[in-house]
Formats: C-alpha cells, structure tokens, sequence
C-alpha cells in the first residue's frame, strides 16, 4: 500500500510538472505571437489609413480608406507609368522563371543523389553540406562581376531588361545545392521500382519524368513555392545586380525600398509603401494558405531519410 501511494504522487507530481511546462510553453509563445503580429498589424492599418502621409505616431488610424492602394497604382514613379505595375510585372516573370528552373534543377540532383550509384558521390553530397552553411550573400559580389562581364548586370537603357535575364541566373544557377530534403523524399520510393524499369529498357531520365515526378506531387509543390518566394521577397541580390538605373526594369522590392530612401525619396510616400507591403504579402499568404497540406507533407517526407 505504501509503495502504491508513493506511485501516485510521484504521478501526480509528474502530471502537475507537465501541466506547468505546457502552461509556460502557451505563455510564451503567445507573447512571442504578439510580438510578430504587432509589426504586421501596424503595416496593414498604415495602408488602410484614410489620412495620406507619412509615418503616424498613431497606431489605429483616425479614418479607413483605400486611397493608399488607388495612390499605388496609378501613381507614376522615377518617370516612370504606372511604376508599381510595372514592378510587380517584372518580378512575377523573374519569380515563375526562376521557380521552373529552380524545381527542375533541384529535383534532378536529388534524384541523382538518391538513386543513382557513382563515384564521388558521397564527396560530393559532404562538400554542397557545408557550402549550404555560408550565407548566400556571401557569393553577392562575386556573382555581380561575373555577371557584369557578359553583360547581365549594370546595364543601362535598351538593354536593360538584361538585368533580369542576369538575376534569374543568379537565383537559378546554384539551386541544384539545395537538394537535400528533395532527396530524403526520394529516397522514400522503393529502389524496386527504378530496377524494374530499367529491366524494361529505359532511360534515368524516362524514369525521372514518368516514374518518379508523378509519385513526388508534395515534393514538387514544396520546391515550386520555396523557388517563388525566393525571388518574390528578395532584396539584396535585386538591389546589387539590378543596381539604381533604369527604373522601369525594378522588382517589386527594389522598387518600394527607393520609394522610402532611393533618390526621390518621400517620406509622405509612405502610406503607399505600407500598401505594397500588403499587396506583396497577400500572393505568398495565399499560397501557403492553399497548399499548406502539400507543404507539410513534403517537408515531413523529406525528413524521413536524409
């Protein structure tokens, strides 16, 4: 009886101490919710505010309105019609271009690192390991000179839509080194069937395109939206290749970076800034949004075996 005793208050206290853990755990990602949801909140209800202008020392706005967006739209930037139009245009093309690029190369390299048998494989897989620890960044100023001595970065004028072809190949051209979750979900399907298949005479590639791909659809959707939002929401390599001429072939956030400090920088202007911010986010929301199941689904898999 007294062993048993101690049994349940030993439980008990365990039940307690869990209890207590899960409260704390609550807790604090609840202020950790408050603290990201607030900066989002602030940018929404800027682009909402009725009054145009620059920042507000007030958090919710006197008046509701949709003059900041209407403003966006039809406002010509840097001389140029219809500039946020025109920004979004450019960086929709360099985003798709990119994401097809991008999955095709991605999903290539792991299925050579998952099924194929070849020397320096396993060199190979350790040395694209720890390049994928340095920052991207890293590579900015290498990349932008090489890209400025066959003419794709820097470019001025008539050819200046160059500097886009140059930043889907900087975005595109080493994408085959992020193949590591592709390939742990590669290495889920059965070796049996590629065995089978090459029995029955085809390709790697034929068993790349007609086996593999239709078996791989969450691995696909997680690497196509990983590829958009990439260049969709980057700055740094846009800013750098793209640089500050020809305004007209400006992504989207190079183009609301010199609203707030480029050349003809306004601070009145940014009511309109915080309404591109929205219109930004709404495309990358709703994807997730849409296909989040496919996006878990390939993260989990992918983790399954590296």
């Amino acid at each position: 009886m007294k062993t048993t005793g101690i049994k349940i208050k030993k439980y008990r206290s365990q039940k307690a101490s869990a209890r207590t853990s899960l409260i704390v755990t609550y807790v604090i990602l609840g202020i950790l919710s408050v603290i990201w949801i607030i900066p989002v909140l602030w940018i929404v209800l800027s682009s909402l505010r009725g009054d145009v202008g620059p920042v507000s020392s007030n958090f919710f706005p006197r008046s509701f309105g949709f003059e900041n967006f209407k403003l966006l739209f039809t406002s010509d930037y840097y001389n140029v019609d219809f500039a946020f139009l025109r920004w979004i245009l450019n960086t929709i093309i360099v985003a798709i271009i990119d994401c097809l690029i991008s999955t095709f190369l991605v999903l290539s390299v792991a299925y050579c690192m998952s099924k194929l048998k070849f020397k320096l494989r396993k060199p190979f897989m350790n040395i694209t390991m720890i390049i994928g620890l340095f920052p991207g960044f890293m590579s900015m100023i290498a990349i932008y000179f090489l890209l400025k001595a066959i003419g794709l970065s820097g470019n001025v004028g008539s050819s200046s839509w160059l500097n886009l072809v140059g930043l889907i190949f900087a975005y595109s051209a080493g994408a085959g080194m992020g193949y590591q979750i592709a390939k742990g979900f590669f290495d889920v399907i059965p070796s049996s069937l590629i065995e089978s298949a090459k029995l029955d005479g085809c390709s790697n590639f034929k068993i790349f395109v007609r086996i593999i791909l239709p078996l791989s659809k969450p691995i696909i959707i997680y690497q196509l939206l990983m590829s958009f939002t990439g260049p969709w929401m980057d700055f740094i390599f846009a800013k750098v290749i793209i640089g500050t001429g020809a305004p007209e072939m400006w992504t989207v956030s190079v183009g609301l970076y010199s609203l707030m400090f480029g050349a003809q920088s306004d601070a009145a202007l940014f009511t309109q800034f915080a309404a591109g911010c929205v219109i930004v986010g709404i495309p990358i929301v709703s994807l997730f949004i849409a296909l989040q199941r496919f996006y878990v689904e390939g993260v989990t898999a992918g983790a399954v075996k590296g």
